[in-house]
């Protein structure tokens, strides 16, 4: 009976060696591949999925926008993509392409630089205020505090509410915030 005994024990002792070399080999290919699809590349991050059955993010609006392209390569230029997709609400000021183009000649093109992608997230993010207000509802502010750490000023001209000196032309609802089109570029007011 010992024999049998001896030998049951190292039957089991040889299968549990063996599964446990199973278990650890199992676990560090799938370390590596993890570790290798957590290796983020340029488009990375929750603006990049893919999602066509929620509502359009603030983001997404902007993209599908013939009228926006130019925000939409400032937004690229300074990684902000991901900022537009959080969860917010934001309210977003989106000067449309008409708007950028009256800026002095040069101005957008000297922004998109790569050595100036910090002026030009300062810019945009002074296009961008935590909340999701109506456009009628912005005529109740007198100020409204920017993502940039900023203000810009509201007034109400002939009934209608005026950021910065910007028209709203158009707002969208999203699934993220609002996005109100605006006519001119907001600048920050400087140091």
């Amino acid at each position: 009976m010992k024999p049998i005994k001896q030998l049951l024990l190292v039957c089991v002792c040889v299968v549990l060696t063996y599964s446990c070399k199973e278990t650890n080999n199992q676990n560090s290919t799938s370390t590596t591949t993890t570790s290798t699809a957590a290796t983020p590349d340029k488009k990375s991050g929750q603006a990049f999925i893919k999602d066509d059955e929620s509502k359009p993010t603030v983001l997404s609006i902007a993209m599908e926008s013939k009228d926006h392209t130019t925000l939409v390569d400032a937004v690229q230029a300074a990684s902000l993509e991901n900022a537009l997709v959080n969860a917010g609400p934001l309210m977003v000021f989106a000067p449309t392409n008409d708007a950028f183009a009256a800026l002095p000649e040069g101005t957008v093109e000297n922004l998109l630089k790569p050595e100036n992608k910090e002026a030009l997230a300062n810019i945009l993010k002074y296009h961008v205020t935590p909340g999701n207000y109506s456009k009628d509802f912005l005529k109740k502010f007198k100020k409204l505090g920017q993502a940039n750490n900023g203000y810009v000023k509201v007034e109400v001209v002939n009934g209608e509410p005026v950021i910065g000196g910007a028209k709203i032309l158009a707002s969208i609802n999203a699934g993220n915030g609002i996005v109100h089109v605006i006519d001119k570029v907001l600048l920050p007011p400087t140091e």
